[in-house]
């Protein structure tokens, strides 16, 4: 889910059928299920990153002696104590330590429902670009209040900003292990890696690990079919199968479709359309209206509707780049 799509598809070229099916099945559950957590996520590369530095030596650090070397000396009862009691004496130096260090999701919801002065003490304490991004989540109501409370708080005491730490910090721990905050073009992106990944494999495989995405989530199934072939994909689609494709659009849906694409995506569809097409075509732009952006969108679905059918029958061909 961290590397981009390429990366990805090399990665996996190498491994047996199997074990891409047991991945991408698990991809799709963790994506599906809501619960990732960028805090895991991290966890998990570095435990990545420590298998490939094995022949280095790690030093003992503060994290893992209070985490794992406790625990082995003294168990994990008397460990925790001792945690709770180092917690307690850092955070009173830093009663913001904690907050600073949560992700932006985890941030958001323990934010949900506060006073905007509240939130506004938790902006001022972050770094600027982790405080923007915070920022640009939260309600719109929420974000004008806070931004109004921002510029008083010299006069708030130290006390009254550590109370606030401790009960933001509190609600942090509660939310611990719950649904995490994911924006639609994050999770889009996502499967879109799935959709590249599983339409490079033979179409027989294909179709099982589709299915068995399907067991677990039609919608998300339904989304990941779709992701495979999308309106950008049309410079990569071999001319034949595009011309196969295009028949069955009307020129006027076609002219829509057309209005403020990309240059590289309407040369190709028009290189691909006879001259009797073309210039229907052109008629059907120059007497349209500027159309709203759901019927453009709608109008691409249509264009590319034929060549997921094609992709699904597996006859559509991409041109090898």
């Amino acid at each position: 889910m961290s590397l981009d799509a390429e990366s990805t598809t090399k990665l996996l070229e190498a491994l047996p059928a199997e074990d891409i099916q047991e991945i991408a099945v698990e991809l799709a559950r963790i994506d599906v299920s809501g619960q990732r957590s960028a805090k895991e996520e991290a966890k998990v590369a570095h435990e990545f990153c420590k298998l490939l530095q094995t022949n280095q030596e790690q030093g003992l650090t503060a994290r893992s002696f209070l985490n794992e070397t406790l625990v082995e000396i003294l168990g994990k009862s008397k460990a925790e104590q001792i945690q709770a009691h180092v917690r307690k004496m850092t955070e009173g130096k830093d009663p913001f330590r904690d907050i600073r260090s949560a992700d932006v999701d985890e941030l958001v919801l323990a934010l949900e429902g506060q006073h905007p002065q509240t939130v506004a003490v938790v902006l001022s304490e972050l770094a600027a670009s982790k405080g923007q991004e915070v920022l640009s989540l939260l309600k719109d109501d929420v974000r004008l209040k806070a931004m109004s409370k921002i510029v008083n708080l010299e006069s708030l005491g130290a006390e009254v900003k550590r109370r606030i730490a401790a009960m933001v910090s509190e609600r942090l721990k509660r939310l611990e292990g719950e649904v995490f905050l994911e924006r639609p073009d994050k999770q889009k992106e996502t499967l879109r890696k799935l959709a590249i990944v599983l339409s490079g494999l033979e179409k027989e495989l294909r179709d099982q690990l589709l299915d068995e995405i399907n067991k677990h989530d039609a919608d998300t199934a339904s989304m990941v079919r779709n992701l495979m072939v999308t309106w950008e994909d049309i410079p990569a689609i071999a001319d034949r199968s595009l011309q196969e494709a295009l028949r069955a659009v009307e020129s006027s849906k076609l002219a829509v479709a057309l209005f403020g694409a990309d240059e590289q995506i309407a040369q190709k569809i028009r290189s691909n359309i006879s001259e009797r097409a073309a210039e229907a075509l052109d008629e059907e732009a120059s007497l349209m209206q500027e159309p709203l952006e759901k019927e453009i969108f709608d109008a691409r679905e249509e264009v590319v509707s034929p060549l997921r059918k094609a992709n699904e029958d597996g006859t559509l061909r991409m041109v090898r780049q």
